[in-house]
């Protein structure tokens, strides 16, 4: 009841802008989750190899890592509603026609034009919430963005294997994938909606108490090297998460020989059991300090890691998958509070921006390294072996960010308000 009561005062004082935010979140995610669970089967089904599906995973990644710090640049100058509504059109429109092109070239050109639209919305939605609140709310509203997030892409991941599966017993295969993509990305088109209804006013309002937390201002020398610090971190976890995270429904499919609706019901409980995780973790914070919250969250997801990779039991790998899941992510909204009070207003686009550019170059670079190493060793020690590199990365990318922002942790009294602002 005391969280309850923590998290319902929290979500009063949130204004309109967020608001209309979560709604336009859950709608994208809702249809970025279908596409997740489900695309892997389309490139499949139209008869490509694994080799062709980390081809669509990596230029994804990398159109995402190129334009994401030109992307902030932009946020930062022109505005985060502008860019948020040009990312919704142009991301929705591709992904509608991914889900009827067949060509390799047209899956590989489509796969890069999406991560060249989804940035614009990436890299503005974190700065717009931090810019609509105050930094006392910034831990429970980053968990909950995060959460809403999460639990959309259950939703997702639910619609895509379950629709799939209903549709495929009046039509084929291939057809029952096309129609289940399409819904995802006319949901996605529906996010147009709410960020239409956002309103952006450019002139800079600095509250009293975001002048304290900027301490007279933060020189733009300190920020970049608070963004180059955050960036090595995040660079470790993306090699890390860009061997496994984008071939989870695969790795249930070939190890475990599990149906559509079955794996996306496993994907939906880790993102369900992450969104969770990420409402406890202000509470967290409260006991070990922002810095340390991570780390512990991160270390204490390896050995779920590690069971996913070697034991042969199909429970045994959803229960490693669903803890890995939580415990791995419920550090991220930390993380991006964290960031965000670092860095000066100006540039907090750029912060964040950088910040993904080096998760999804991790992606880019480490997605046909995890499908040749499949290919080559087999369904059981081809995932393995990826997922112990995984863990080594992970302990890598944990251990040093620790040991380089261990001095940044707050004093617990001032760490989390709970109270409105």
């Amino acid at each position: 009841m005391a969280l309850y009561q923590e998290w319902a005062a929290q979500i009063k004082t949130y204004n309109r802008n967020i608001r209309l935010t979560f709604v336009a979140n859950i709608l994208t995610q809702v249809g970025l989750g279908i596409f997740m669970v489900i695309y892997n089967f389309y490139i499949r089904e139209l008869g490509y190899n694994e080799l062709v599906n980390g081809k669509v995973i990596a230029m994804t990644s990398l159109a995402t890592a190129l334009i994401l710090i030109p992307a902030g640049i932009l946020s930062d100058k022109t505005g985060r509603k502008k860019l948020m509504l040009y990312g919704a059109v142009g991301t929705g429109l591709i992904l509608f026609t991914r889900s009827i092109v067949e060509s390799q070239s047209l899956l590989i050109l489509f796969a890069f034009g999406t991560g060249l639209a989804s940035a614009f919305i990436q890299v503005s939605i974190i700065p717009w919430l931090a810019e609509n609140s105050k930094p006392e709310q910034r831990v429970h509203l980053f968990s909950i963005h995060f959460a809403v997030m999460t639990g959309a892409n259950v939703i997702g991941s639910l619609l895509g294997g379950i629709l799939t599966d209903l549709f495929g017993m009046m039509i084929p295969g291939l057809e029952s994938i096309r129609y289940t993509l399409i819904i995802g990305s006319l949901l996605f088109m529906a996010a147009l909606i709410p960020i239409m209804k956002l309103n952006e006013n450019r002139q800079p309002r600095i509250s009293a108490s975001d002048t304290k937390e900027k301490t007279k201002g933060i020189p733009h020398k300190a920020s970049f090297k608070i963004i180059l610090l955050f960036a090595v971190a995040q660079l470790m976890i993306g090699f890390g998460a860009g061997l496994v995270i984008p071939y989870l429904n695969l790795y249930f499919a070939d190890r475990f020989m599990a149906s559509n609706s079955l794996i996306g019901l496993v994907i939906s409980l880790g993102q369900g059991a992450t969104a969770v995780a990420m409402i406890i973790g202000p509470m967290v914070v409260r006991r070990l300090g922002e810095v340390r919250a991570v780390v512990v969250l991160q270390m204490l997801s390896l050995p779920f890691l590690l069971l996913t990779a070697y034991t042969q039991n199909f429970w045994l790998a959803a229960l490693g998958f669903l803890f890995r899941q939580a415990l791995m992510n419920a550090g991220n909204p930390i993380q991006m509070s964290l960031m965000m009070s670092k860095v000066d207003d100006s540039m907090k686009g750029l912060a964040n921006s950088v910040n993904q550019m080096v998760f999804n170059l991790g992606w880019a670079v480490m997605g046909p390294v995890s499908t040749g190493i499949v290919l080559k060793y087999g369904s059981y020690w081809g995932y393995a072996t990826v997922f112990s590199i995984t863990a080594g990365l992970y302990l890598v990318g944990s251990t040093y960010f620790f040991i380089v922002f261990k001095s940044m942790d707050k004093p617990k009294s001032v760490m989390v308000n709970s109270k409105p602002a």
